[in-house]
């Protein structure tokens, strides 16, 4: 098992999907401190058509192509949303529900047409379908760059925009009297969290990938109520988790790469919400 760490696949996955845990995990914590944790999920299901369309449109499985057209797809479901909860007396729960499972069924229906038309008969269709569920192992060196600098462009975000991101998320209202402007800031979030979402499609899929930003942030939330603190020790639950996933799915076969990684955030979660500082055997030991 030692030389899974040095075989060159190994490490092209481990580092891509290290990479990406990283840099959604930061974005997941302005996320989750938000209350659009469930705004997460709903894009990235709703990104599946965008995939689909663009390689129907290009005949192309070029993974640039497929991003944007999942970016796209994405941005355009997020609006749907704020327009249905703007004009409607439905809530934002149920216009997630709607916006989630509306697109997310295009996009297989998509995917269904295109497989028995002729059109497309003699263009590969294999790897589309990893898009719902994730094909880590297949990641490239050309995915891996892609992940690198789309997510550095993200931290490079967080790290300008930092205090207007923090005070705009936890109090509006002040963020507003000093001269920040909420809306433009919701919007920079939202461009890197729909960018980290579809570079993450290919190793998670549209059903776990919002799991990356969401659960490194409750994982950490266990230890420390600052957020500087929060951020740094949810890139490290992201990126062991990452590591140790991509390293069991490497030496047992049979086992998914994006699952595995899933399975060890929520593990590390469980275990901080029972034994971390502000876990509940520690709040039980207090009374």
């Amino acid at each position: 098992m030692s030389n899974i760490l040095f075989s060159y696949d190994f490490q092209v996955v481990a580092l891509g999907t290290m990479i990406l845990a990283m840099s959604s995990a930061v974005v997941g914590c302005f996320s989750v401190y938000k209350g659009q944790s469930l705004i997460g999920d709903a894009i990235g299901h709703s990104t599946f058509p965008g995939i689909i369309l663009a390689f129907m449109f290009f005949q192309s499985k070029n993974p640039i192509l497929l991003t944007i057209g999942a970016i796209i797809s994405g941005g355009l479901a997020y609006k749907i949303i704020q327009l249905i909860e703007s004009n409607s007396k439905i809530k934002l729960d149920a216009a997630l529900a709607i916006v989630l499972t509306g697109f997310f069924g295009f996009g297989l229906a998509l995917k269904s047409y295109i497989q028995g038309h002729p059109q497309y008969s003699n263009i590969s269709q294999s790897g589309l379908k990893g898009y719902i569920f994730g094909v880590a192992a297949f990641i490239t060196k050309a995915d891996v760059l892609i992940i690198a600098i789309f997510s550095i462009f993200v931290l490079v975000l967080v790290f300008i925009f930092y205090e207007e991101l923090v005070i705009s998320t936890f109090d509006k209202n002040y963020a507003k009297t000093i001269g920040i402007n909420n809306k433009i800031i919701d919007l920079i979030l939202l461009i890197m969290m729909i960018t980290l979402i579809s570079l993450g499609l290919k190793s998670v899929g549209a059903i776990l990938i919002s799991s990356f930003l969401l659960i490194p942030c409750i994982c950490a939330n266990q230890y420390s109520k600052n957020i500087k603190n929060v951020l740094f020790i949810s890139m490290f639950v992201g990126a062991i988790s990452s590591f140790l996933g991509s390293y069991f799915s490497s030496a047992i076969k049979g086992f998914s790469t994006g699952p595995m990684i899933i399975l060890f955030m929520c593990f590390f979660t469980i275990f901080s919400m029972l034994f971390g500082k502000y876990g509940i055997f520690k709040r039980f030991i207090k009374l």
